[in-house]
């Protein structure tokens, strides 16, 4: 559960804010929100009659008579607005099948050659059936609406809700995504739509990718970072007599000397040996449990932590580091109720309330959750169980600094500051600090500072592709460096094949620079690799955002260049 150096320390969200990407459709909605918080929310009379012209959502609307005052029949165009008309106060009636009957009459009355008033009577027609929620009749006629004007972004909004509805997401998606550009990104309605859209479409499809993950072997930074977060690892300091190559201790061997491949067969082959062979049994299970949960073989690992937690004869660190683990496995599996991990630590807590390891990783997951208080309460408690952990010190560091960003306590910050300096004086070898060291410098727009620590970072630490790719978004956002950051980032690739935030990264950037196809595969790329549901829900996101953009690029005639980035800065 560590962040590590391994991982994005803060929020995914902000690399799309840090260069402004026009595929994150839902920052449009960030920027109004910030734009609209600045200029007050007094809800004035005319805003008011806005708001409620807007829930009606009809066009062409003239409440007065609109029929020439001479009696003579009304023929074509005007007895088609008449109907109109008619449908309108039908409609604000709420008699929606008189209405709908009204607005059948005005289309069949209607001139061919008229296309716009005929796209508004489908689209009013659609705005009555929209109110009976006959969603399918909704995108008949709004589908009819957009024939005769291709350009009609309420259409394209209603529709994209229309399918919303009925779980057509992609094709909302697709909608919503052209309304938007249409409106240049600053229709408000068509921006929250846009990214409630994106938010269901990537839950979707990362609910179904968890069904059939396949087994991801990380890197062996990762590997070794990953166990270094653990301050009472069972297996780093275990020490063992015998040298028979099979089993547990060929599994061992194979772990100490960072040879991860036959893990998971050496300790299989520990678990099924008979009972009286079988002298690490539940140090394999552990271990194989481990693993299995590194991978993404989940199932698998469920079944080998919970059968260590629940044995309760098992040693107490072998039964803490396998809840401890399992709560990780909540937090990575369950995006909608996360919260459920704090059972297994509250188990942990109850068997060894002297281990750091319960503290420091429940203290991890409650910075995920923006709990800073809580967060701060339980590394203070992990580092004063350990307090030669240089990795407790720099996370009780960043919870801290966290905390006083958000309460704007300037002194805070300071004493923050001067801490991060004291715990690189203690633990000069920490690379955990010095990277987040660097993106503390980095958010605060001290850029050359940041830069020389990352250069630490990296000069401790030379195969670890995730200070490169913080790096590369330096050279972004400090110089614009678009060329200079892909470089890093691709180095990082080739450093670590299997670095999913660079993958993400990259593919970002290259939305920037208009080649959706190339940002596409590099963010199936960043899929193959992610482990935990809330990565896969961005990644997706990511993705379905960049697919919309090519689809409507198509259906449009326009250029992926059109869409500008602009509309973030």
């Amino acid at each position: 559960m560590t962040t590590g150096s391994t991982g994005s320390t803060f929020p995914k969200w902000q690399l799309a804010l840090l260069i402004g990407a026009p595929v994150a459709i839902g920052l449009g909605y960030l920027y109004w929100r910030k734009s609209a918080d600045q200029d007050g929310d007094k809800l004035t009379k005319k805003k008011l009659a806005d708001i409620k012209d807007k829930t009606i959502s009809l066009d062409g609307d003239d409440r007065s008579s609109l029929e020439p005052k001479e009696a003579k029949p009304l023929t074509g165009r005007e007895l088609a607005l008449h109907h109109k008309n008619e449908g309108n106060k039908h409609f604000r009636g709420a008699m929606y099948d008189q209405a709908i009957v009204e607005y059948t009459t005005a289309i069949d009355h209607c001139p061919k050659e008229e296309a716009t008033d005929r796209a508004t009577y489908y689209q009013n027609r659609a705005a009555a059936h929209e109110q009976l929620q006959n969603f399918r009749d909704v995108i008949n006629d709004c589908s009819k609406a957009i024939e005769c004007n291709p350009t009609y972004t309420k259409a394209l909004i209603r529709r994209a809700k229309a399918y919303e509805q009925i779980k057509e997401l992609s094709s909302a998606l697709d909608d919503i995504t052209a309304a938007c550009i249409l409106d240049q990104f600053q229709n408000k309605t068509g921006l929250l739509l846009a990214d409630r859209i994106l938010g269901e479409l990537g839950q979707e499809h990362a609910r179904e990718a968890m069904k059939d993950k396949k087994e991801v072997a990380p890197s062996k930074l990762f590997m070794k970072n990953y166990f270094s977060s653990f301050n009472n690892d069972p297996f780093r300091k275990m020490v063992i007599a015998s040298s028979e190559p099979k089993g547990f201790v060929k599994a061992k061997a194979l772990f100490d000397k960072g040879e991860y491949q036959g893990i998971v067969a050496a300790c299989t082959e520990e678990i099924e040996s008979s009972e009286s062979e079988a002298e690490y049994k539940l140090e394999a299970l552990l271990l194989r449990g481990t693993f299995y949960n590194l991978m993404a073989n989940y199932t698998e690992a469920k079944l080998d932590l919970d059968a260590v937690a629940d044995l309760e004869t098992a040693d107490k660190k072998l039964r803490v580091n396998a809840l401890i683990k399992r709560a990780s496995l909540v937090v990575q599996t369950d995006s909608e109720t996360p919260e459920k991990c704090f059972e297994y630590f509250a188990k942990a807590e109850e068997i060894d309330s002297t281990n750091c390891d319960i503290f420091h990783h429940r203290g991890q997951v409650f910075i995920l959750m923006d709990r800073m208080d809580e967060a701060i309460n339980d590394f203070d408690r992990a580092h004063s169980l350990c307090p030669s952990s240089a990795i407790i010190a720099t996370h009780l560091c960043y919870a801290r600094y966290r905390m006083a960003l958000m309460s704007k306590d300037e002194g805070g910050l300071r004493n923050v500051m001067k801490r991060f300096n004291d715990i690189l004086e203690q633990f000069p070898n920490c690379v955990e600090c010095y990277s987040i060291m660097a993106q503390v410098l980095t958010e605060q727009q001290q850029y050359q500072e940041a830069d020389n620590f990352f250069e630490k970072a990296a000069k401790l630490e030379p195969d670890n592709a995730q200070i490169l790719v913080h790096r590369g978004l330096l050279q972004l956002q400090w110089r614009g460096e678009i060329d200079e950051a892909t470089k890093m980032i691709r180095k990082a690739i080739e450093i670590d094949d299997k670095c999913e935030f660079a993958y993400e990264t990259l593919g970002t950037i290259e939305v920037q620079r208009g080649n959706l196809v190339e940002a596409i595969k590099l963010f199936e790329s960043a899929i193959a690799l992610a482990k935990a549901e809330r990565s896969l829900v961005h990644l997706y996101s990511l993705k379905d955002a960049a697919i919309a953009q090519v689809n409507v690029s198509k259906s449009m005639g326009l250029s992926i260049n059109n869409f500008s980035p602009s509309y973030f800065a």
